[in-house]
């Protein structure tokens, strides 16, 4: 187990997935870079990690995600077109993307599962923990859920899952958690479920794809994955291995509204949520949304 002076500054972004339920958009630009008002939702996600003190951010890429590599690079001509044409506030905003942290991409081979996903940067890791987030977790919370994962990680010194309820007729998208409350906000797991059927369900309290994954996490991947284990390597593999040696994984129920982004109406839910909020069209959008009503 880590010492407790050890600090978390490495986050693994998975998104090698092809974004098919986006199609034909995704067909040449990655899912994680369609835009939720003026910025696409990966970039939500690396402010959030570079507020939080995240000092570098490795993304798992595949075929066809060279876009996220050039966003967060810097963009010379781009740039001296906005200082000349004297945009000075937009040129803040495009300067800015860069410097959020250090960046590094691996790549992904084959689908083969976010567990083999996560094996890809396991050498990049040194024996760390690492935060892990999914390039669909969006979150509008007061407390960052980033900060809310580091703070349960300062307590429990063991691997987190993020949490969040959903109606129980939705946990056939999700992984399923069952466990022992601590308190109002932290479980300790007893049982993890990908994606079951809701009447094989052990609870309505799901993953949504925010973790922090200690040394062990890789070690059990690993293993699973040296196994033999046919089709795809999943975290759940690594989780369910952990629990049957008596291992202790931890949950933390987030505070927030989660804007899951992995579907076309969950993505307009999330659009119109941060558009409500923001300063340049939020009040227009508002009397739009009373206008429909009739």
């Amino acid at each position: 187990m880590p010492e407790k002076s050890q600090k978390i500054r490495k986050a693994i972004l998975p998104v090698a997935g092809f974004g098919t339920r986006f199609l034909p958009a995704t067909k040449a630009q990655p899912k994680e870079m369609l835009p939720v008002v003026d910025k696409p939702v990966v970039q939500y996600i690396v402010e959030d990690l570079a507020a939080a003190g995240i000092e570098e951010v490795i993304f798992i890429t595949g075929r066809g995600k060279r876009a996220l590599e050039d966003h967060f690079d810097t963009s010379y001509e781009l740039e001296d077109t906005l200082v000349q044409k004297n945009k000075t506030e937009l040129l803040a905003s495009v300067k800015n993307i860069p410097n959020l942290a250090r960046f590094s991409y691996v790549r992904q081979k084959t689908p083969r599962g976010n567990g083999d996903a996560l094996l890809q940067a396991a050498h990049l890791i040194n024996n760390e923990p690492v935060l892990v987030v999914f390039g669909d977790c969006l979150y509008d919370a007061e407390v960052s859920t980033v900060r809310q994962l580091l703070d349960a990680y300062e307590k429990f010194q063991g691997p987190i899952i993020g949490l969040t309820e959903i109606p129980k007729e939705d946990v056939s998208k999700f992984g399923v958690v069952a466990g022992n409350k601590i308190d109002d906000k932290y479980l300790e797991i007893t049982k993890f479920v990908e994606k079951p059927k809701m009447e094989d369900a052990p609870s309505n309290i799901v993953a949504p794809g925010m973790y922090i994954l200690t040394p062990e996490i890789f070690e059990m991947l690993e293993e699973v994955d040296k196994s033999g284990k046919e089709g795809e390597l999943g975290l759940d593999d690594a989780f369910n291995a952990m629990l049957a040696r008596d291992k202790k994984i931890y949950g933390c129920l987030l505070d927030g509204e989660w804007l899951d982004t992995g579907d076309k109406f969950s993505f307009i839910k999330a659009t119109i949520h941060m558009g409500l909020k923001h300063p340049e069209v939020g009040e227009k959008l508002a009397e739009y949304l009373k206008s429909l009503k009739g």
